[in-house]
């Protein structure tokens, strides 16, 4: 009876385990959804800001006039920036151990880094890695939470601080797959890499690069020095904003598959343990029986 009392024990807490994870499960699938919808909203957005600045110097050509931005200086890399974006909470699988495992085996040598997320800033922290400042932001990752943050970063770069902008982060490529990526951002060198990114994700991009095709004459106002003053800073910001938003995706996919698969497993256990149930209470019956035969045989 004891051995009884312990399946039926076990049942009771893998069923219990299972109904919050269904409501994580949940939950995760509700906000994956707005995720997802924020992130291919922001897309097209970013591919335009994107293009406009690789074709600013075809356009400039035209006019006579020269590129002069601290953004398209190289410089020699002496300390690389790196921002990493990642979760607060765990449970989502090993979305953020391979983000992780990618910058130990990538980032070699001096850098400097800015964490979104408290894996992020433990990760930092246990590794023994110089953590210049840590961020929370929330779920809806709104653009006026990364002000202060992209500041920090654009400040130091300027000052030469640091002489790279990467950013690390989960990319979203769907519902069950999320891949590790560090991208750079400066300085800007070629953007034909983060061009291409975005043209695989977002729909009717011919019609949003219309503006490659145009041969007429792009004239800047007030001036093409003023606007080359505030392009390439807003073309960070937007670009870092659009992989928060898709890493926001990817760790909602992740742990709603994660929470899924805890979910089944909790059903299959609780099959398992279920079967072990009834093969020991018939156990317990037939012994039952047979000594109740056995008392009236000696009777």
């Amino acid at each position: 009876m004891a051995n009884l009392r312990d399946i039926r024990r076990r049942i009771k807490s893998v069923k219990n385990t299972r109904q919050i994870t269904r409501a994580m499960q949940l939950v995760s699938s509700s906000k994956m959804k707005r995720a997802q919808d924020a992130a291919v909203a922001g897309r097209p957005y970013a591919l335009l800001l994107a293009d406009l600045l690789d074709t600013v110097g075809e356009k400039l050509d035209l006019s006579g006039a020269t590129i002069s931005h601290p953004f398209f200086e190289k410089r020699e890399v002496k300390t690389r920036g790196i921002l990493i974006l990642s979760t607060d909470k765990g449970l989502c699988g090993p979305l953020n151990t391979n983000l992780f495992r990618k910058i130990s085996d990538e980032v070699k040598g001096d850098a400097k880094f800015v964490a979104v997320g408290r894996k992020a800033t433990q990760f930092v922290t246990r590794s023994g890695r110089d953590l210049v400042a840590d961020f929370t932001v929330s779920d809806k990752a709104n653009f006026q939470e990364l002000r202060p943050m992209l500041k920090l970063l654009i400040d130091a770069y300027k000052a030469g601080e640091i002489d790279t902008i990467e950013v690390a982060y989960p990319s979203f490529v769907n519902v069950l797959v999320q891949e590790p990526v560090i991208q750079s951002l400066l300085p800007i060198v070629d953007l034909s890499e983060v061009l291409e990114q975005l043209k695989k994700r977002v729909a009717g991009e011919e019609e949003i690069l219309a503006a490659r095709k145009d041969s007429r004459e792009m004239v800047f106002e007030p001036s093409a020095e003023e606007v080359l003053e505030q392009l390439p800073d807003l073309y960070v910001k937007v670009i870092i904003h659009q992989l928060l938003l898709e890493s926001r995706a990817a760790e909602y996919s992740a742990r709603m598959v994660a929470m899924k698969a805890a979910t089944d497993n909790a059903s299959s256990l609780v099959d398992d343990l279920t079967l072990d149930y009834n093969k020991a209470r018939q156990a317990a019956i037939t012994q039952e029986i047979l000594e109740i035969a056995a008392a009236a045989s000696a009777n």
